[in-house]
């Protein structure tokens, strides 16, 4: 039996973290949603939901996005009025698939219909896909969750993840076997990876990479060039062993949502907010955790004086969250090398910085953060 196919029927330890991002996202999203006071019905699809369950008894992500939801109403009973309808779409193009995760759902009671309809399909992703796209455009007060976990990447394509964000109703988390694409990358393109690069940069723009995580940065960047400024990309990388590296895409249009999942990627790994490693020790990130950071900042902020809402931005462009930013400036105040002053002239307190979501929805800036 090849490799590829113990990976489908037991669940190792690369596809145990994969679904622990998920899971620790869905946690947030849902919540979040649920409490926004706008959203009248949530969507959550899973393209490629497989059999939901592995022969070791791990769970897939079918039974994470429904025990995520089980999870939001046994936790929010009493303080949230009227939790909004979620929906969860599963589909799979191999039919024994669906029907092995539908009977497991059944077995072990995972959905409560009071909760959100459930529905199962098995058709192809390139069949979805458009339908998807239009479903998604039509909504009003709804959003979506669509979690692409597909058998390889040769369907996959940058304009088709586009489409699906266009309607600025959805956030979206892929999966690739990122490993496999640097190697073919490095030993010559075959067609399903060239046809993926050339419908994500211009010709003649890919570069040669020197690691996977190279590799990896580059496919991220290429991904922000295609979906221009209005989308947030960002990874989280999953090393099996030294010789394999999977790799999650995140993709959103909120802000929030976005720091939602730097949030549960930060918490699965605090050392480097980057991604799960086998064995990893030490802690790899101590200095480029601070002074990474330090050195975008200073360059941000010596091209123009900058307001919290600006920082708050830029900073989760970067993949760190206000915490981090905050930790920076506090440095640089110690050292008297940024000024803080508030909008009415005063000189803000010591520490105090407004980089926060909160402060980032408020109609007008708070401070201006400058250089001396």
């Amino acid at each position: 039996m090849s490799k590829r196919i113990d990976s489908q029927k037991i669940m190792l330890e690369h596809s145990e973290a994969k679904v622990k991002l998920l899971n620790k996202y869905l946690d947030r999203y849902l919540n979040i949603i649920s409490n926004d006071k706008h959203t009248k019905k949530i969507s959550v699809f899973d393209l490629f939901c497989g059999e939901g369950i592995y022969e070791n008894g791990g769970h897939g992500s079918p039974l994470i996005i429904l025990n995520a939801i089980n999870k939001l109403h046994e936790l929010n009973t009493g303080s949230i009025k009227s939790i909004p309808p979620i929906n969860v779409f599963l589909n799979d193009k191999k039919l024994e698939k669906v029907e092995k995760v539908k009977s497991i759902i059944r077995e072990q009671e995972l959905h409560n219909e009071a909760y959100g309809k459930l529905n199962f399909t098995n058709k192809d992703y390139k069949q979805i896909i458009p339908k998807l796209s239009t479903y998604l455009r039509n909504l009003k007060d709804e959003k979506a969750f669509i979690f692409i976990d597909p058998y390889g990447y040769k369907e996959i394509r940058a304009s088709e993840i586009k489409a699906l964000l266009e309607s600025n109703k959805a956030e979206i988390l892929l999966f690739l076997p990122i490993q496999f694409m640097y190697r073919f990358d490095e030993k010559g393109t075959p067609i399903s990876l060239k046809e993926l690069l050339e419908d994500l940069v211009p010709d003649d723009t890919w570069k040669s990479n020197n690691s996977v995580y190279q590799f990896i940065d580059q496919f991220k960047e290429a991904f922000k060039t295609s979906l221009g400024s209005t989308y947030f990309v960002d990874t989280f990388t999953i090393q099996k062993d030294p010789n394999t590296v999977y790799c999650l895409y995140f993709f959103s249009s909120h802000i929030r949502g976005f720091e939602k999942m730097l949030e549960s990627k930060w918490e699965i790994d605090s050392n480097e907010g980057k991604g799960w490693k086998y064995e990893k020790s030490g802690n790899l990130f101590s200095d480029f955790k601070t002074n990474k950071l330090e050195e975008d900042i200073l360059k941000y902020l010596a091209i123009k004086p900058r307001n919290n809402k600006e920082i708050y931005n830029f900073t989760l462009h970067l993949g760190f969250l206000p915490k981090h930013v905050n930790e920076v400036l506090s440095a640089l105040q110690d050292s008297s090398k940024v000024i803080v002053t508030l909008f009415n002239g005063e000189k803000a307190r010591k520490k105090a910085f407004y980089i926060s979501y909160d402060y980032y929805k408020e109609e007008h800036p708070k401070a201006m953060i400058k250089l001396v």
